[in-house]
């Protein structure tokens, strides 16, 4: 098989699979937690600290929102477990800045999470790993893109870059910003972080003082995203109040 062939298979079967990577992550971290700390290691009670790697996270949140706040039906953002789907190409609003906008979010999500583990080193083979993972992820994506939308594709991506955004690139999406579509789609990754900063302090906690537990602030704080956790999934399964005509999930 060509490599080009190999590179999109790959790129294909890892995004069916996308969901488990922070399975993989939580298995790497904890033994780096539990053990491969420092004197140089931050200190993790420190409001400073958990507070600036959570609004890392909370950065990447807020890129994910403003991509699917803004996305319409139809176009290159949808994609499915099944593969690529796409009726447009998508190239407006965040997309004339960034061709890939929502992995962008993921990596801000996923790396203050990351840093809240303390150790260099793991921040960067994670981002190393995550860029080898997504690379093929993106491959796969625009190969897709370009069989279908041709020379729009390609006049596309000669302006606008994969992955480092170009803040001058934002065009007006012709479509108003939906926060119901945000909260309908994105509750999940939101819970997700708080959890992920709650098993991280556990760690943290356990390696330090040899107990079982959460520090009070992480207590709180994952007991209210919980509560939003549910509101938002009750709103969302057992009513239409988060349903916006005209838009649509955004993988």
């Amino acid at each position: 098989m060509a490599l080009i062939e190999s590179m999109e298979k790959s790129g294909n079967w890892l995004f069916r699979w996308r969901s488990f990577l922070p399975l993989v992550l939580y298995v790497l971290a904890v033994p780096v937690a539990l053990w491969f700390q420092d004197g140089a290691s931050p200190d993790f009670q420190a409001t400073g600290w958990w507070a600036a790697c959570l609004g890392v996270s909370f950065f990447g949140l807020l890129i994910r929102a403003i991509t699917i706040g803004y996305t319409p039906r139809g176009t290159s953002g949808r994609n499915t477990s099944e593969g690529q789907v796409a009726e447009s190409l998508n190239t407006r609003g965040i997309y004339g800045m960034v061709r890939h906008p929502l992995y962008l979010g993921n990596y801000f999500m996923w790396i203050g999470i990351v840093l809240f583990v303390g150790n260099q080193w793991f921040t960067f083979v994670v981002t190393l790993l995550f860029w080898v993972y997504y690379e093929r992820i993106m491959f796969a994506e625009e190969a897709f893109l370009r069989r279908k939308f041709g020379e729009v594709y390609l006049k596309w991506s000669e302006s606008t870059p994969a992955f480092l955004p170009k803040f001058s690139g934002w065009v007006s999406p012709g479509v108003r910003f939906s926060l119901k579509n945000v909260l309908k789609r994105e509750y999940n990754g939101f819970f997700a972080v708080f959890v992920s900063f709650a098993l991280i302090d556990a760690l943290h906690v356990y390696r330090m003082e040899g107990t079982a537990g959460l520090s009070d602030h992480w207590t709180i704080l994952t007991a209210g995203a919980a509560g939003v956790f549910l509101i938002l999934r009750t709103l969302k399964k057992r009513t239409r109040v988060l349903d916006v005509e005209g838009r649509e999930y955004v993988a």
